[in-house]
């Protein structure tokens, strides 16, 4: 038993999830009844990544704050360019995949259970009353933007803390860190849990009615993974950036597609950005602000299902409008992880664009749910990779500029 585990040790955590990963699919084809109960592994595996995250976030924030050297710089501007730029683009490449390529929907019952946002008002005001939010409350519900305020503000304030208490705030984060390694470590069985659950819940023969919209929403996220995030990496960097793209989809973008969750996939990326040595006082921020605001593929989810909502409906989207959807598409999907539901209940205040009723959006909505399997898997891989490719972009075109000086 004990070289099986060195063995296993031995394996790289990759090939270790991949193996897990073929291990839940079998499960779930062959005796789903039998063992249903490893389910529970996948339920333990998230709900411990997002307990322990808003934490780490909390302390990492705060330590590299509050240690930072005055005159030290940091490349933050340059990365929320980049999230912003990225966002935007993913929206164009939603838009027009959509044109080229028209699908029409068969509409469901709408989700009935839920209440989207009345206009991007809502969304923006619900954003600023997170950073106003109580740090305790804040830390309770994983509110990243409210998290991230507190962990600046104690930050700059204990600038000023003696020498003890800084190393004292390094410590915690370091222990947290490892805290967070441990967890990661159990990544295989996570996955194995999470992918049985999925397919012995939902059956994939449920997706193959929607084998085209899945079809185009995967495709415009990985043209958009595969070839506009890489040309903006080069434009930021002048080198070739799929090495940078490859290492980021694999050892980030694949936890995150069974994890489906941003915030969850936070400690693994903060894990990822040590390994490429980037800085720590950049990217120990620039990680958890990308789970917030970098939403490429919450961007491309929006456009490519409310213009599937119009096609249905026999409009015709001139291109001044197509162009206020990107823009629409991008700023909601910054806004939706500050609203319950995410990406898909943004799709009503997209369809409102268009003069689609709020019922008929709803029914777009309840389609969203069923690919939502498909789809929310792949939204969350782009989006949380992305955070660190732009994070690691910046830091490299920095290096670069510090190198010619």
């Amino acid at each position: 038993m004990k070289n099986l585990f060195k063995t296993w040790n031995k394996i790289s955590l990759v090939k270790q999830i991949i193996i897990g990963l073929l291990i839940g699919i079998i499960l779930a084809l062959t005796v789903p009844e039998q063992v249903s109960g490893i389910t529970i592994l996948g339920d333990l595996f998230v709900g411990a990544l997002k307990a322990v995250a808003p934490i780490l976030v909390f302390f990492l924030v705060m330590s590299a704050i509050s240690g930072h050297k005055s005159g030290q710089k940091t490349n933050m501007k340059s990365i929320i360019i980049l999230y912003l730029v990225g966002t935007f683009a993913a929206g164009c490449v939603a838009v027009i995949a959509s044109f080229i390529f028209k699908i029409n929907l068969t509409l469901v019952e709408s989700a009935s259970d839920i209440t989207p946002p009345s206009g991007i008002t809502e969304v923006l005001k619900t954003l600023i009353f997170n950073v106003v939010a109580n740090p305790v409350d804040a830390l309770l519900n994983a509110n990243y933007i409210g998290i991230l305020t507190w962990a600046l503000l104690l930050g700059v304030a204990l600038r000023f803390a003696s020498d003890s208490t800084k190393s004292m705030l390094s410590d915690v984060a370091e222990a947290v860190s490892q805290v967070v390694r441990w967890v990661i470590k159990f990544a295989p069985l996570g996955v194995m849990g999470l992918v049985f659950n999925a397919i012995a819940t939902n059956g994939i023969e449920t997706l193959f009615s929607y084998g085209k919209l899945i079809f185009l929403l995967v495709g415009a996220m990985f043209f958009d993974a595969l070839v506009v995030n890489p040309i903006i990496v080069y434009i930021k960097t002048r080198q070739n950036p799929y090495p940078l793209v490859f290492k980021c989809l694999k050892d980030s973008g694949i936890t995150a597609f069974f994890t489906r969750s941003s915030a969850a996939n936070i400690p693994v990326n903060m894990k990822l950005c040590e390994e490429l040595k980037l800085d720590k006082d950049t990217y120990s921020i620039s990680i958890p602000l990308g789970a917030t605001i970098n939403m490429g593929g919450a961007s491309i989810t929006i456009a490519i299902l409310t213009l599937a909502a119009t096609h249905t409906l026999g409009q015709t989207v001139d291109f001044g409008t197509a162009v206020i959807l990107c823009v629409l598409a991008a700023v909601s999907a910054c806004g939706a992880s500050g609203v319950a539901g995410g990406s898909l209940l943004l799709i009503p205040l997209a369809c409102s664009l268009f003069g689609i009723p709020n019922d008929i959006a709803m029914q777009v909505v309840g389609v969203g749910f069923i690919v939502g399997v498909i789809q929310d898997s792949c939204e969350t891989a782009l989006n949380s990779s992305t955070d660190v490719l732009f994070t690691a972009a910046a830091d490299i075109a920095n290096k670069k500029k510090l190198a010619k000086q």
